[in-house]
Order: C-alpha cells, then sequence, then structure tokens
C-alpha cells in the first residue's frame, strides 16, 4: 500500500501505477465533503465514469449513483464439483449444451420467465416506491437467467485442490442500467436546484443524493432490488449449468460461493455508520469467502479475506484493464492472443479482431494483482481455466 497526501483525505493505494485519468477521478474523491476517513484504491483500478473501477469510498450522509456504477449488482459466483478430471471430448460437449441453455451477450429467452424466479422484496415494489423496478419487471422476465456481455463469462475451471470448478460473471442485466441512468440524472437535476453550493463541480460527474431525501431512499431501495435480481440471475445459470453437468457427469456440487462488487452498504467503520461504495471491488472482512477472476487465459482465485481495516474490509474484483476495448481491439495482435490461449490448451472464445477488447492481453497481470492485496486476502483455491463461454 501507497499513501498520497496531496488533497483533502488521504489516498491508500494498493497498486504502483495508475493512468492520469483515474489518478483525476481519485483526487476528485479525496476532495468530497462528505467522504470519511480515507480513498481505498484497490490493485485492479483503472479510469471508469465518475469514479474509478476498483475504487472503495465511504460518505457521511450521502449515497452516489456513479459510485456504484451501471452494472448493480454484478459479481462472481462459483462452485466446486466432486470432478477430479474432465476430458476434453465431455468438456466441449457440456460447453456447448451451455451454450443452448444460457443466452449470451444481448440475447434474452424467446419466452417470459417464471415471476416466481425473481427475488422475493422485503419493499413494495410498485410504480411509487421502485418505479424503475415495476417498470422494467417484464422485460426483466426475459433476462434473468442470462450471462449478458462485455466482460461477463461462464468458465470451467481446475483447482489447485484437484477439483473442476464452475464460475460465472454477470450482473443485473438492464435493470441495474436503467436504475443507474434514473437517479444519476435526478441527481444531477436536484444538485443543481438545492446543492449548486456543495463544493462537488458538475463535471465530476459524482452527483448525490442525500441518505433521508425520498430520492436517496428511492435509489436505496431499487439498487438493492438490483443486487438481489444479479444474484438470482447468477443462480438460475448456475442451476441450470449444474443439470448439464449431472447429465453428463454425475457429479455431485459444493455449495455456491456469491460475492458481488457494485453496490453501496451502510457499514460501521472506524466508529462511525458510513455508506461504503464498492465499484468494482468486493467485500474481505476476515473469512469472507470471496472470488477474484483473471483473464480468460490466466488464474482466478478462490480468497479469504483478512478484513483490513484501511481497505475498509475490501479487495480488488479481479484482474483489471489495463487498456480499455477500442484500444485492445486496434493494437492487441489476434494470431499472438489465440496462440496464448492454445498453448494453455483453454477452449475459449476469440475468434475474431472484435473479441480482442476481452483478450489476456487487454488486462493487468492478476499476478502482480495478488500480491500488491497479500495484506487483503489470503488464497484459498488457484484456479485454471479449461473452457471460457464469453457474452
Amino acid at each position: 500500500m501507497k499513501t498520497i497526501n496531496t488533497e483533502k483525505l488521504e489516498v491508500k493505494m494498493w497498486l504502483e501505477e495508475i493512468e492520469d485519468g483515474a489518478m483525476e477521478q481519485i483526487k476528485h474523491l479525496a476532495n468530497l465533503p462528505f467522504a470519511f476517513k480515507h480513498i481505498a484504491i484497490m490493485p485492479d483500478s483503472h479510469k471508469g465514469y465518475g469514479m474509478p473501477i476498483g475504487g472503495v469510498l465511504a460518505t457521511k450522509d450521502v449515497i452516489i449513483p456513479n459510485a456504484v456504477g451501471v452494472d448493480i449488482g454484478c459479481g462472481m459466483c462459483a462452485i466446486k464439483t466432486s470432478l477430479t478430471e474432465l476430458d476434453t471430448e465431455t468438456l466441449k460437449k457440456i460447453m456447448g449444451e451451455i451454450r443452448k441453455a444460457v443466452p449470451v451477450g444481448f440475447n434474452k429467452h424467446k419466452e417470459a420467465l417464471s415471476p416466481g424466479l425473481m427475488p422475493s422484496y422485503k419493499y413494495d415494489t410498485d410504480e411509487k416506491t421502485c418505479p424503475i423496478v415495476y417498470q422494467e419487471f417484464k422485460n426483466a422476465l426475459y433476462s434473468i437467467g442470462t450471462l449478458g456481455g462485455g466482460n461477463h463469462f461462464i468458465e470451467i475451471q481446475k483447482g489447485s485442490d484437484g477439483h473442476i470448478w464452475i464460475m460465472i460473471h454477470s450482473g443485473s442485466r438492464n435493470f441495474g442500467l436503467k436504475i443507474a441512468e434514473h437517479y444519476n440524472k435526478l441527481a444531477i437535476e436536484l444538485n443543481k436546484l438545492w446543492y449548486s453550493d456543495s463544493g462537488v463541480p458538475a463535471e465530476w460527474e459524482l452527483a448525490f443524493l442525500p441518505l433521508e431525501s425520498e430520492e436517496g431512499k428511492s435509489y436505496i431501495r431499487e439498487m438493492n432490488y438490483a443486487v438481489e435480481f444479479a444474484l438470482a440471475n447468477r443462480k438460475l445459470m448456475m442451476d441450470r449449468i449444474k443439470v448439464i453437468f449431472e447429465n453428463e457427469t454425475n457429479c455431485q456440487f459444493d455449495e455456491m460461493i456469491n460475492i458481488a462488487h457494485n453496490y453501496a452498504r451502510l457499514e460501521n467503520h472506524f466508529g462511525h455508520n458510513v455508506m461504503v461504495h464498492r465499484k468494482g471491488a468486493t467485500y474481505a472482512d476476515v473469512n469472507t469467502i470471496g472470488i477474484i477472476p483473471g483473464s480468460q487465459g490466466t488464474h482466478s482465485y478462490i480468497v479469504k479475506g483478512k478484513g483490513n481495516i484501511q481497505s475498509f474490509k475490501s479487495c480488488s474484483h479481479g484482474a483489471g484493464r489495463k487498456m480499455g476495448r477500442n484500444v485492445a481491439m486496434k493494437t492487441l495482435n489476434l494470431e499472438d492472443e489465440i496462440k496464448k490461449l492454445n498453448d494453455m490448451g483453454v477452449i475459449h472464445a476469440i475468434r475474431g479482431v472484435k473479441e480482442l477488447d476481452e483478450a489476456p492481453g487487454a488486462y493487468k497481470d492478476i499476478d502482480v494483482v495478488m500480491n500488491n492485496q497479500e495484506d487483503l486476502v489470503e488464497i484459498l483455491v488457484e484456479l485454471t481455466p479449461l473452457g471460457v463461454i464469453k457474452g
């Protein structure tokens, strides 16, 4: 960890270098009038929208939609199977069946699924209390149990514990996007109207909602629903993949591990109740079991948190990008990236230049990322990819 003391609040960083755009965003966070204690930056951090991916921000009395992001509740789930080997022919058959059972990219189910698969929720999800959930609910019946695009994936892996694992990275689909857009726009309007002298310039893209305002309460309700939907989405995909594995191998499964990395939650740190925003960062309290994925050509990790209070009990959510998607497609060599994956024996998802945005070369070195957070997590299992399905 290194510290920066040039701003109003101290910045604690678990990485040596970060691009200028992300550093500018970090300085904005450190000068927010309601930011608490210090800013924590994880080792996979890179520039985001308003706030860097891999950032942890604690605030007093307000919540910031852009400090959560557009894919609310996005996260990882993983499950260990009783299998210790999986031959290539069976692996390919399983992956083919997964592609039939789980729509990927922009694809959805052709028919609406049962509302019973949606999260139950303690708040009435009606037009008044949860307007965006109410608006998007019927559409979500076509999206629950689907992977999405971007960096979302399904991987079959071999663990250092000798077992075959299944891992899924996915989020809240359109729910998170619509909720984020609606409440960020609302926050911008309210900040102009009531908080123009708050000390948060509009160009920082960190418009906020007071926790006790009706708008703030509404955002929290809808954000929490999106987090629950993202979990239900991952669980349904995992349930369908388990059936495929059972049909092909007759294996058994351990309990599913789940961890989200885009949300805000009221927590107690340094003796104060504060709203902790984790944008591309995961909770890592003592003994919390988490998941840190690499790229589709590198190791992923099952970890146990160490509860480091300096990171607000957080760790990285993955390897982190080292270049943007367009830059990756323009600069990475297709043949080289495919060769890397082929040499590892990975059944992968790269077929052409358009897939280079998710090539291993587009991501930071996961070994460096893990070394930089040895004080945040303990590695339990190292996972090597065997087959990858990308959105």
